[in-house]
């Protein structure tokens, strides 16, 4: 069976003629302006699986990966901060700088860098 498309004048064209809802199938297209034209309108589009026309099908978004809840920080596995990573990076800044910059700020800075790319 051909497919059936429809654009957003069909969605206006059916709605001035009082027809409020379209079944929609395999068969059935709709362009995106006809999806939105059909929600601002509140002409229903009745289908076994809500989604947006031509929206791909995503298996790894399927109704029980939504639901099996996500691991909380302290089940995952985050690296212990190693310290000498910290005087790693302490040397290396000293032998660009050397001691134009505060100590304090360094420690600060490191700290807050190790943070930002998850390492605690």
């Amino acid at each position: 069976m051909p497919k059936q498309f429809y654009t957003e004048r069909d969605i206006e064209d059916m709605v001035a003629r009082g027809q409020m809802s379209l079944i929609v199938n395999d068969d059935v297209v709709l362009t995106d302006l006809a999806f939105e034209r059909a929600n601002r309108l509140n002409f229903k589009l009745i289908q076994a699986h809500q989604k947006p026309p031509a929206a791909p099908v995503r298996p790894y978004m399927s109704e029980e990966a939504l639901q099996k809840p996500s691991p909380t920080p302290s089940q995952q596995t985050i690296p212990a901060v190693d310290e000498d990573l910290r005087e790693r990076i302490r040397k290396a800044v000293k032998a660009k700088l050397g001691d134009q910059v505060d100590p304090n700020l360094l420690e600060t800075i490191i700290t807050r860098v190790l943070n930002n790319v998850g390492v605690n």
